[in-house]
């Protein structure tokens, strides 16, 4: 957005670059040096729609990161009669069938059954041991950024004969377990369920994405300007499975911004960012930019830009030295200390307007006045001359269509496979700028920019 500020540029770019004025009287003197309290003002909010895609891959990633080694370990034997400890031997498979994950897992199982009743002590414990590759098929469920499956078993591979242990001896019982294998099936399966409730929570990754988003960054170092993003609620859909890869539709309720001078300090408060499920999303982003330059930043801007810059006319001349600028009354007052034909103070005011059909900016209600060490009327004559209020009103006009486009064209590559982490990729198309209008406080420029557009995020090989 480096082009935003070109707009308070041209504010001052017109009084310089035009030799004329009024002799009324401009009521300009400066405020008092401005606290530290914020800028206030009042901004819509903006809707950025993100279609999510997150690949099979990706959740076979998270589950082989998360699974390992001991995976469930259930150590009470009072309570169901059975302890039970799964551990994961090899990685994790996953493809799609029907909607459904078809989860292929290398696993170690130990198991402890009390049998009999407890009536004068006629009750006994037996372990098994079991050691192979299961297969499960899992509905899936993505609810609020955590996956939830529920699974039945499918198959079960031996890698080794299944055993029981006897005498503090495993004794091989493939041909009793395997006719009685319904018993474990659904015991297994929920512990696997229950392993993936566990671990395979999103929503840190995904506040962690927020918090990249959030991190202001410059957007332009000759105008000193920083883009950020303030995100307030992060709306999202039930997933779909198909064709490998989980969908959902994610909606960012937020505030952007662009300041104009020190880098802005990162809000992003996770604790504060408000999640919520809901049916549908609307698709279309629509964002409401407001650009932000204190008085202060904007004058050490322009002067920079027009700091020994000679205006002349015939044999006279004038060089800008500093450029001042403040609001007063409602409207904006510039201040150029110049040298030459004319030394001193050159004091100007306008309420800036813009004209949404022809994309230009002009000013209403231009004053002009000398504050000289000279004799205003034979020193500055020749600014004077041939020059009303009516003109200055309808020349002082500037077509912003040019710098919509390059604001548009320089948020370009962060829609563009843009990666504010590894793993996750931020795709767009954004509509043209439209250039709202131009507020004057206290202590800042404030510009309010609109545009929308579509965005889409896929989530493949994240750390």
């Amino acid at each position: 957005m480096k082009t935003i500020i070109a707009f308070t540029l041209i504010f001052s770019l017109f009084f310089v670059v035009i030799s004329c004025g009024t002799t009324s009287k401009i009521e300009a003197l400066k405020p008092l040096p401005s606290n530290n309290s914020p800028v206030v003002y009042k901004n819509k909010t903006s809707f950025v729609a993100m279609p999510v895609e997150v690949t099979l891959k990706e959740i076979e990633s998270q589950l082989n990161k998360n699974l390992t080694g001991l995976i469930y370990n259930d150590s009470i034997l009072s309570d169901d009669k059975t302890e039970m400890k799964i551990w994961k031997t090899a990685p994790i498979k996953l493809t799609e069938k029907d909607g459904n994950i078809v989860s292929v897992i290398p696993m170690k199982i130990w198991a402890k059954f009390k049998y009999g009743t407890d009536f004068m002590g006629l009750n006994d414990t037996r372990e098994v041991n079991l050691n192979g590759t299961i297969t499960l098929n899992s509905k899936t469920h993505l609810s609020n950024w955590k996956l939830t499956t529920v699974s039945k078993l499918e198959d079960f591979e031996w890698s080794e004969s299944p055993s029981i242990l006897v005498a503090g001896k495993n004794v091989p019982i493939t041909y009793i377990i395997n006719p009685t294998l319904s018993i474990f099936k659904s015991k297994i399966a929920k512990k696997i369920d229950k392993a993936i409730d566990e671990t395979c929570d999103f929503k840190p990754q995904v506040l962690s994405v927020l918090e990249k988003l959030s991190t202001p960054f410059l957007t332009s170092e000759q105008y000193e300007t920083w883009f950020k993003m303030v995100p307030m609620e992060l709306y999202v859909t039930e997933a779909k499975l198909s064709k490998s890869k989980i969908t959902l539709n994610m909606g960012l309720k937020c505030n952007m911004q662009t300041m104009v001078g020190q880098e802005p300090k990162n809000s992003f408060d996770a604790a504060k960012i408000v999640l919520k499920p809901v049916a549908s999303i609307p698709e279309n982003t629509t964002a409401s930019v407001v650009a932000v330059s204190t008085y202060e930043s904007a004058s050490k801007i322009v002067t920079k830009n027009f700091q020994g810059q000679e205006f002349a006319s015939g044999s006279r001349k004038i060089v800008v030295q500093k450029v001042d600028l403040w609001q007063k009354d409602g409207k904006m007052i510039i201040a150029l200390d110049v040298l030459g034909s004319i030394n001193g103070t050159i004091y100007l005011s306008g309420i800036p307007n813009y004209n949404p059909i022809s994309k230009e900016i002009y000013f209403d209600q231009m004053d002009y006045v000398l504050n000289t060490k000279g004799i205003l009327t034979k020193s500055a004559n020749w600014l004077l001359q041939g020059t009303i209020l009516r003109k200055i009103q309808e020349n002082c006009r500037y077509s912003i269509k040019g710098n919509l486009e390059e604001g548009k064209k320089s948020m370009n590559p962060y829609l563009s496979n843009y990666s504010p982490m590894k793993g996750v990729f931020v795709n767009g198309t954004l509509n043209d700028f439209e250039f709202e209008k131009v507020e004057l406080t206290d202590k800042a420029i404030i510009a309010f920019i609109t545009t929308s557009g579509k965005m889409s995020i896929s989530i493949d090989g994240m750390e």
